[in-house]
């Protein structure tokens, strides 16, 4: 089973609905994890995101945790939200840059612009496009991961 990975900030936002979205689609092929690099270890996922994955039927119960070494090491893959998370932590882990990708590079051919946006302290319309940004990208990153 593939191990995957997601970084983001907080760990309450972006990381955690993209752990959900690929645990719901792909639950037999990989096992699926968050943290975040500014994570505050035990907090719930922000009630926006709960609301968006429910919306799509999508269970999940998340608790933040912060990036750690054992994470890196666990995950064949680790994909972040933004190039500034792929960065940070590429200088603090840079054994493992041979995995780590922001979610957008390792799935688009050329995207103008690295970063899932970022729906923190929005209203749960921001995070609905959020949801579909991650919906869509985690659908070609199975395609990806399937064909490689």
């Amino acid at each position: 089973m593939m191990k995957i990975l997601f970084v983001c900030t907080g760990n309450t936002c972006r990381s955690p609905m993209a752990e959900a979205v690929l645990s719901h689609r792909g639950a037999e092929r990989f096992e699926v994890k968050s943290s975040g690099v500014f994570a505050m270890d035990g907090s719930d996922a922000s009630f926006q995101t709960k609301e968006v994955l429910e919306e799509n039927d999508i269970k999940h119960e998340h608790q933040s945790s912060t990036l750690r070494k054992k994470d890196i090491d666990w995950a064949d893959y680790v994909f972040t939200m933004t190039a500034h998370h792929k960065w940070a932590i590429m200088d603090q882990y840079p054994e493992a840059s041979d995995k780590v990708f922001t979610l957008k590079e390792y799935v688009l051919e050329n995207p103008e612009d690295m970063d899932v946006s970022d729906p923190f302290g929005g209203s749960v319309d921001i995070y609905r496009h959020t949801y579909r940004e991650l919906d869509t990208l985690i659908e070609q990153l199975i395609n990806k991961l399937e064909k490689d």
